[in-house]
Parts: structure tokens; C-alpha cells; sequence
């Protein structure tokens, strides 16, 4: 089943066949709604006529914070997430060859060696990590032995976070459980 998390053909598409922009996606979806986050990758790939880690690595800093400030913006932080974007490639194209999909594929590795390579990416913590990796094995077929178990909650059934969308009722219930979460956290 294709990726469908922001309501918009286009930027789905691209988060489905790149997994540079899916992990562009992740990257930016912190402190903005999801569907913005995830809309991201395909307007850097419109705006820069290509969206791939050399390029983005090797971009002049403050072009791209221009990039990502054009309206309708990337992100509400253009400039820290710029850096952020820039030093994600970088470490894509030193650390894996500017192969994205090796973080998950290179070596046949176990769920757990998954999780310990996104935690070792720019801009990625535990928990995103962890969301990641359930995105990748809930949705892109990730077969990666303990891979739910390495992904913590966000590997179990539920509506927990963006690994969970494929529809807008699944993006809904989504909202409702961080929306429970945070009243929880809260209270």
C-alpha cells in the first residue's frame, strides 16, 4: 500500500519511492503539524529541481535557508532545520554512500542495529528513531528481525503516531492519541 500522510498525491508519491524524503519527512516533523512536516521533501524537490543528500550537503548554507524560507515555508524554524537537513545529508552521503535505504538494508541488519543507525543521524533522538523505524516495518515492508520490538510502543497496533497513517481516519486517530498523550503529560 502506498504512503498517505498528507492528504496530497504529489508529496506522498515522492515519500514513497524516496526514502531520502521520507526520512527528510521524519527529520522535519517536530513542532509542526505532520502534513506540513511530510509535504516538506517535495517542496525542496520543486523549489531545488532535485532532492538528493549530495546536493543538499553540498548546497551553500544560506541558499538553502532561502529555499526553505519561500512561501508557503518548509518549516516554522527554516534556519535550524536547514542546518539540520544539511548536516542529515552530509552524514548520508559520508556515512552510507548517499544511499538512504542502506541505513535499514546494508548488512541485513536486526531491528535493534536499525534503531542504533538512526539514532546515530543528525537531528534523530530515541523517539524519533523508534517512529521511524515502525514507519519503515509498518509501512515499507521492513522485515528486519525485532524491528517491532526495537520500536518500542510504536511498534504495537494502534494509532500512536505517524507510522500509523494511511488514511485521513487513521491520521485523525492519530491526533486524538497525542492529543490524550499531552493532556496526560499534562495533567
Amino acid at each position: 500500500m502506498p504512503i498517505s500522510i498528507t492528504g496530497d498525491a504529489e508529496a506522498d508519491a515522492l515519500l514513497d519511492q524516496s526514502p531520502f524524503a521520507l526520512l527528510v519527512g521524519m527529520l522535519l516533523d517536530q513542532q509542526i503539524a505532520m502534513e506540513t512536516a511530510f509535504t516538506g521533501p517535495a517542496k525542496l524537490r520543486d523549489r531545488l529541481g532535485a532532492l538528493d543528500p549530495a546536493g543538499i550537503a553540498s548546497l551553500d548554507p544560506d541558499e538553502l535557508v532561502a529555499v526553505m524560507k519561500q512561501t508557503p515555508s518548509v518549516h516554522r524554524f527554516p534556519g535550524s532545520m536547514a542546518g539540520r537537513l544539511q548536516s542529515l545529508a552530509a552524514a548520508i552521503v559520508d556515512d552510507w554512500g548517499g544511499d538512504t535505504a542502506a541505513i535499514w538494508t546494508q548488512g541485513d541488519p536486526t531491528g535493534a542495529e536499525v534503531l542504533r543507525r538512526l539514532k546515530a543521524l543528525p537531528g534523530f533522538g530515541e523517539q524519533k528513531a523508534k517512529i521511524f523505524l515502525a514507519l519503515l516495518g509498518k509501512q515499507k515492508g521492513l522485515q528486519a528481525p525485532g524491528w517491532q520490538e526495537a520500536a518500542g510502543d510504536y511498534g504495537a497496533d494502534g494509532y500512536r503516531s505517524v507510522a500509523d497513517i494511511v488514511d485521513a481516519d487513521s491520521l485523525t486517530k492519530v491526533r486524538e492519541h497525542k492529543r490524550a498523550m499531552k493532556a496526560a503529560a499534562k495533567g
